[in-house]
């Protein structure tokens, strides 16, 4: 394997024209000789830089309306012919065949005309690209001896390194570039058989081609001992944690990253359910440790931090809204101290006030929620990965049916909603108590349980840490309780409305025992177990 190759002839054809005209230059400028096809020769010519059209290497016209150009043993057997081979060298000098040194392709805008709403599948079809994976292929598979150039963001390096090597490349960079040629040609495959699976009817279809790209190495991941890096999935970061503007602070680490992914979750969730109000959150190790709705975002922010003020030192707050000056102010309040917030936005009153207040506070500006959601999550696993549909069952407290304790309004439910909707993002086992605040408007969580093995101690923990306020206080539950030793405790501990999916053998003992204690028993007929 030669280290360094010259280049004597190049073939360039292109979609993307963005700086082809300096680089076709500066590569005749060092007496490499080009050949070009349909647009991209034309847009050459047009900048007075000499081509070979290919069809005069090929003796072939372009046929099919510029469908085949490129397919022929004078292109493909310029690209793949081993330069250590005497056959192939014999067989090209047979054929009258001019080897080519330098391929440089840029593919059909498959992925951004299909982003594109109105799109028809014709159109869609005329952009699948026949000839330039074919080509970049040929050149990444012979990188031993071809330079392949697959994006024009490479055309500075492929001329800094033919200035380094006297017009010749190194294999260095040509194995670097091979391997950027085979993930480009990957990707552009997996987003055509995207577009051609049908999401309504193969929502877990019989193969997944799931494509991210690093955007950052982290300093380490959940442990110090442990390397990490963030990758972003092109088509879904719009208004997420990955596509974030972090506008302060030390970069994010990956405990940040995956608790402020789950805050922002569980306040898009809650907005779903109280659109009128503004829902904030304050998550700890996965789990919110404090949630509430409000009319301002001040308010929420607030409730959401009383919650469990002292799990909440350290934690993350995320908004569905935007963050304001009263809202800084309160994020700024003696004894707080916050990991990361992330909202919608930041005013700018309230960026100067917490960037004064705080060096090192992450402030994460997320944009609001695209329109465009996955409705597949993986979890990855020894051996393989785990897929299934996001859980996405609407919240309907109306729908929910009153088992025990009499009658219930409609504004008790509605806070019900808002306590059933916490718990759901709660680690199993997962027991939530919350309700009514003081001020007008305000539904915020008291006190949870979550993670724990048994729910009898979901239901313990629970009430420990809502103390006093479970007096009067909804009770919720992400499953069903096998027994009623659950929810006596929360009965005994003042709790006066319980909701849970029910299911049980048993639930007639915990309608019973709420029947004879004067407390509302709501079921949701929908479980959401959180692993």
């Amino acid at each position: 394997m030669p280290d360094l190759v010259p280049v004597k002839r190049a073939l360039l054809s292109v979609s993307d024209k963005t700086n082809l005209v300096p680089f076709a230059n500066a590569l005749t400028e060092r007496g490499i000789e080009i050949i070009s096809t349909g647009g991209t020769a034309r847009a050459l010519k047009d900048a007075g830089v000499h081509v070979i059209p290919v069809h005069e290497v090929t003796g072939s016209p372009e046929i099919l309306s510029g469908r085949v150009k490129t397919l022929h043993p004078k292109i493909h057997g310029a690209i793949l012919a081993r330069r250590d081979d005497t056959d192939h060298q014999a067989q090209l000098e047979e054929h009258s065949i001019t080897p080519i040194d330098l391929v440089c392709v840029n593919l059909y805008p498959f992925e951004q005309t299909v982003a594109q709403p109105d799109v028809t599948r014709a159109e869609a079809v005329e952009q699948i690209d026949i000839g330039g994976p074919c080509m970049l292929r040929a050149a990444a598979k012979n990188a031993d001896t071809t330079t392949v150039i697959s994006d024009p963001q490479q055309y500075a390096y492929v001329l800094d390194d033919l200035e380094s090597n006297n017009g010749a490349t190194s294999i260095g960079l040509r194995l670097r570039l091979a391997k950027d040629a085979f993930v480009r040609t990957s990707k552009y495959d997996n987003a055509i058989v995207d577009y051609l699976t049908d999401k309504n009817s193969e929502k877990l279809p019989q193969q997944f081609h799931v494509e991210h790209t690093k955007l950052a190495d982290l300093r380490y991941g959940e442990n110090p001992h442990k390397q990490a890096a963030l990758y972003k999935n092109q088509s879904e970061t719009n208004g997420t944690i990955v596509g974030a503007k972090q506008l302060h602070g030390k970069p994010l680490s990956y405990n940040n990253i995956a608790d402020a992914a789950a805050a922002l979750e569980l306040v898009r969730d809650l907005k779903n359910t109280r659109p009128e109000s503004i829902p904030a959150a304050v998550i700890k190790h996965a789990n919110a440790c404090g949630a509430a709705v409000a009319p301002t975002a001040a308010k929420a922010i607030n409730a959401a931090l009383m919650g469990d003020p002292l799990a909440a030192f350290g934690g993350i707050l995320a908004i569905a809204g935007a963050v304001d000056a009263e809202s800084a102010e309160r994020c700024c309040a003696e004894g707080v101290f916050l990991e990361v917030i992330a909202a919608e936005s930041f005013d700018a009153d309230a960026l100067g006030t917490l960037t004064e207040r705080w060096k090192n506070i992450r402030l994460l500006a997320v944009g609001a929620e695209s329109e465009s959601k996955p409705q597949v999550q993986f979890k990855s696993i020894p051996g393989g990965m785990l897929a299934q549909e996001v859980d996405s069952a609407p919240i309907e407290p109306g729908q929910w049916t009153l088992e025990a304790g009499g009658s219930i309004s409609d504004a008790r439910r509605a806070d019900a909603s808002v306590v059933w909707t916490v718990v759901k993002h709660l680690k199993s086992n997962a027991v939530c108590i919350g309700g009514r605040s003081e001020e007008d408007g305000v539904v915020s969580i008291f006190g949870v349980g979550a993670g724990l093995v048994d729910r009898v101690s979901a239901a313990r923990l629970a009430t420990e840490k809502a103390g006093d306020r479970a007096r009067g206080a909804i009770a919720a539950s992400d499953a069903f309780f096998p027994f009623p030793d659950g929810p006596q405790l929360l009965i005994d501990a003042g709790v006066d409305c319980i909701v849970h999916p029910g299911g049980s053998k048993r639930d007639g003992d915990t309608f019973d025992l709420c029947d004879a204690s004067g407390a509302a028993c709501l079921t949701t007929g929908v479980r959401h177990f959180r692993h």
